[in-house]
């Protein structure tokens, strides 16, 4: 039992520290606020919950079903490791070349008049705020690894293992959830200026971060 809560706790902080720096859930909300600025205080929740749910359905899929998609169409853990890096290093090298300007939706002046904030921005909850921007193919291949190593394990290990990175994904939607729907007061606390410095180092890390996965997949294929 104790090998077991040891083994549960350690997978939790496992699963944290590994989805972290993927989802980003701080550095994500400043590059989704363009989306949320028009919404009125329900709006902006409901479209926060609606957000947070699709990224927990998309955890969770990838979580269980991770390993069958896997085999169903021949992948490999380093091969999803490295098509996913690629993705991630071309959204960081998008944010961080583009303009505070070219980052915030682009609404035409009669979609602004006849539509609501929530009615235009209902549209884009799943794509691209959430995926690809919060949950992105990082955050699908750290699951892919998570839950192939999970499938190896017996009965015990594996609701031990599946349980942990569940609880660490439930933790990391209470995150998006708190600091997506507090934007505002994030923003209003930082500035403009810390605003755009925020923006261009969180773009940097998800640089940085699908670098690494890209070379964790390509030193991967070329051991094995």
């Amino acid at each position: 039992m104790n090998a077991s809560l040891h083994s549960f706790i350690h997978l939790l902080f496992i699963g944290i520290i590994a989805l972290f720096p993927v989802i980003n859930p701080f550095g994500s909300a400043f590059m989704v606020s363009p989306y949320l600025l028009r919404l009125t205080h329900d709006e902006k929740r409901a479209a926060v919950r609606k957000i947070t749910l699709y990224a927990f359905s998309i955890c969770t899929v990838s979580l269980f079903a991770g390993h069958w998609i896997l085999e169903l169409f021949g992948l490999s853990i380093p091969v999803v490791q490295l098509a996913g890096g690629i993705m991630i290093c071309k959204i960081g090298w998008e944010f961080l070349s583009s303009d505070k300007k070219e980052e915030e939706p682009d609404v035409k002046a009669d979609e602004a008049n006849t539509l609501s904030g929530y009615a235009y921005v209902q549209d884009k909850l799943f794509y691209p705020i959430t995926f690809p921007v919060t949950t992105g193919a990082g955050t699908i291949s750290v699951l892919f690894t998570l839950s192939a190593h999970s499938a190896r394990a017996n009965a015990t290990d594996y609701l031990v293992n599946t349980g942990a990175i569940l609880l660490a994904i439930v933790f990391m939607c209470l995150l998006i959830y708190i600091f997506y729907f507090n934007t505002k007061t994030i923003i209003n606390f930082v500035g403009s200026k810390g605003e755009e410095i925020i923006n261009r180092i969180s773009a940097f890390l998800i640089f940085c971060v699908g670098l690494q996965i890209a070379i964790t997949g390509i030193t991967s294929l070329v051991k094995g």
